[in-house]
């Protein structure tokens, strides 16, 4: 492996007051004197937000080639004067740092840093659970990421008055007038995922989970955008399952993972004790943080209320699980899973050849939820790699996976985690359950999966999985016949089809059998 992760310098904008690394009761303490935290049933601490979910269309990659980015770009004289502006409101403020690295394993770890305005100390204390421990915080780190945040300086002239300035040769992403916990947790992984680019490998929006069987311990990776069940898919227990990595990973040649965050930021919308009693438990300790969930005057929470947003959160330790395996103990990844909240054909599971694979996580078709904000909940949506923090060329995210798929030997699924038939609204539909999903899950790790060529797209869908006993969730168009819907079946398969090969026309570089796989 070529070391290209180096350094930045330390030097951090001038403050009124620095405190370094506060130890998390005194970054509790700190948030119990914020007039939106509220003290909740659990004693715990739950903030309440301006900003309640990603500001994309206020994220801007500063760069003066803009040919060599997908997202949206500012030039460096923008950056710059951005910079200054953070700088100089930065003179009068208290500020708090929080250093570690993102990753454990000592070959590919990375030193980051968040600096922070303190009245937002909610941010650094669900940051400093994400990070793993720095052995020597403090003036004398150095950081080869970091995260400037000052959620209460607006930025005039940007959507929302809000800008995330992302300067991927610096190592520094600045944030300015959001106080959504998000931009600080992605802020260092967007920048992360170049690093792993050029070190060879690719970064997944992906949990990692470990599924004991008859046939040794199955590694699998869950892609999925954020809620579309990728953190419920990990914690969720196939025979006494352990979970590694709730959000992010690194694959490497050969199949290697590398793990990013000693913790997890769960969505809490819906979440259930009978359901999900992994992330239920954690999330109801005292050390977690919550964040926009629904809480009455007596502090009692309630988990299904949206009247505020449905993108409730929570952030807490891997620890707080109970159970949990070390990334580094997984030797190499056995079945890799794309998640698609779908409503419509995309069937429960669907086994994918190569050039396949590559083309479904290209496409990375799903449903949008409240954690892209209004502009995508609800909505049919295309994020490559259902990672929207890719901040190179998307066709190069599309191009590496298939590279790492000649070297790695694993089998690659695709997982509606949505609906078939139709929406919940259709009476006609059906929707994929938790337990359907886990059932699958199970039977993946365990072999147990009969298989059949689908004519239309020509994945392999099952016929028969244990414990799944509605063969329509596994094969939509047998639900779509049954109900005389033919015609609208077969109008989707060539909808999508057109939509899939004009799509793909989008990003040129990418690879030729990728885009014929679209068949």
């Amino acid at each position: 492996m070529t070391d290209v992760v180096k350094a930045h310098p330390a030097t951090l904008p001038e403050a009124r007051a620095i405190r370094w690394n506060p130890p998390p009761a005194e970054l509790r303490e700190l948030t119990s004197r914020m007039p939106n935290a509220k003290h909740t049933e659990f004693d715990n601490y739950n903030v309440q937000t301006q900003v309640v979910s990603r500001s994309k269309a206020s994220t801007y990659v500063i760069t003066d080639r803009p040919e060599e980015h997908s997202d949206q770009t500012l030039s460096r004289a923008e950056g710059a004067r951005i910079a200054q502006m953070q700088n100089e409101y930065i003179r009068g403020q208290d500020m708090l740092v929080i250093d570690g690295y993102i990753g454990n394993d000592p070959e590919y770890r990375v030193a980051a840093r968040l600096y922070i305005e303190a009245a937002n100390a909610n941010i650094a204390g669900m940051q400093r659970w994400l990070y793993f421990d720095a052995e020597t915080p403090g003036p004398d780190f150095t950081p080869t990421l970091t995260v400037i945040y000052t959620p209460n300086l607006t930025a005039p002239g940007f959507p929302g008055d809000r800008v995330i300035a992302v300067d991927l040769d610096a190592g520094i992403t600045r944030v300015l007038n959001s106080d959504y916990f998000g931009e600080s947790k992605k802020g260092g992984l967007r920048m992360w995922n170049q690093l792993t680019y050029e070190r060879g490998g690719l970064s997944l929006h992906a949990g990692c989970k470990v599924v004991p069987t008859r046939r040794g311990e199955q590694a699998m990776l869950i892609i999925g955008l954020s809620g579309t069940g990728k953190t419920t898919t990990t914690f969720t227990r196939q025979n006494d399952s352990k979970p590694v990595q709730d959000d992010f990973v690194a694959l490497y040649p050969g199949g290697r993972v590398v793990a990013t965050e000693n913790g997890c930021f769960a969505k809490t919308f819906g979440l259930d004790a009978k359901l999900e009693p992994t992330i239920h438990g954690a999330v109801c300790k005292p050390e977690a943080y919550l964040e926009n969930v629904s809480q009455d005057t007596h502090g009692r929470i309630d988990f299904f209320d949206t009247s505020y947003t449905p993108n409730g959160r929570a952030v807490f330790r891997m620890e707080a699980l109970g159970w949990h395996k070390d990334a580094r103990e997984v030797k190499a990844v056995d079945h890799l899973l794309i998640l698609n909240r779908n409503e419509n054909i995309i069937p429960g599971i669907a086994r994918l050849s190569r050039e396949q694979a590559a083309l479904y996580f290209m496409l990375g078709e799903t449903q949008g939820t409240s954690a892209g904000g209004k502009e995508e909940e609800g909505k049919f949506l295309r994020v490559p790699g259902t990672n929207p923090f890719f901040p190179l060329l998307h066709s190069q995210q599309g191009n590496r996976f298939l590279e790492l798929l000649d070297s790695c030997n694993f089998r690659v699924y695709l997982l509606n985690t949505g609906r078939v038939g139709g929406p919940d609204t259709d009476d006609r539909s059906k929707k994929v359950t938790i337990p359907y999903s886990s059932a699958l899950v199970k039977a993946i790790a365990e072999g147990t999966i009969e298989w059949e060529q689908d004519p239309d797209f020509g994945y392999e869908v099952a016929t028969s999985v244990p414990d799944v006993d509605d063969v329509e969730i596994l094969q939509p168009r047998l639900l779509y016949a049954r109900q005389k819907r033919g015609d609208e079946y077969a109008a989707i398969v060539e909808r999508l089809k057109g939509e899939r090969r004009a799509y793909l026309q989008k990003f040129p570089g990418l690879r030729d059998e990728i885009v014929r796989a679209v068949a």
